[in-house]
């Protein structure tokens, strides 16, 4: 092989793991994350590259930075919020509480419950019962002491 980069890239499927880790040191200045072979020899092929020919242009890396704040939540609260267990827009929870029965209807922004919206399910099982109550248990999403 005539191209040293190629030679170094297409060496390092032959290397141990300690001697990746040790290229790894070298290269980055850090220790080796604890991930897999598979996962140290693409990013030590990628760095060998980028060493050799440049790496992104900067207005690349702008254009990634911008493009990721535009999906990412920064608000504390709503980054939480787990959007993809949220029942469809239009379903109906019902609820019995001392008699009464209650219906919540799921919209896109939130909840409906006696037509007034809520953004949560917690803050509608407050207002029935007068107590603090996780929503997703006392409407029945979600059992009492289950992770999901």
């Amino acid at each position: 092989m005539n191209d040293p980069v190629l030679a170094r890239v297409a060496a390092i499927k032959t290397m141990s793991t300690p001697a990746l880790k040790a290229m790894w040191r070298d290269l980055h200045g850090t220790e080796a994350p604890p991930y897999n072979r598979r996962f140290l020899e693409s990013r030590l092929a990628y760095r060998i590259q980028e060493l050799a020919y440049g790496g992104l242009k900067p207005e690349t890396v702008k254009r990634l930075d911008a493009l990721a704040r535009g999906v990412e939540d920064t608000n504390p609260k709503t980054r939480r919020i787990r959007t993809d267990r949220k029942p469809i827009a239009g379903t109906r929870l019902l609820r019995e509480f001392q008699g009464v029965e209650h219906i919540v209807t799921v919209t896109i922004e939130g909840y409906e419950y006696r037509g007034r919206p809520y953004k949560s399910l917690s803050a509608i099982a407050r207002a029935i019962t007068g107590v603090k109550w996780n929503g997703w248990v006392f409407f029945g999403l979600k059992s009492a002491g289950s992770g999901t």
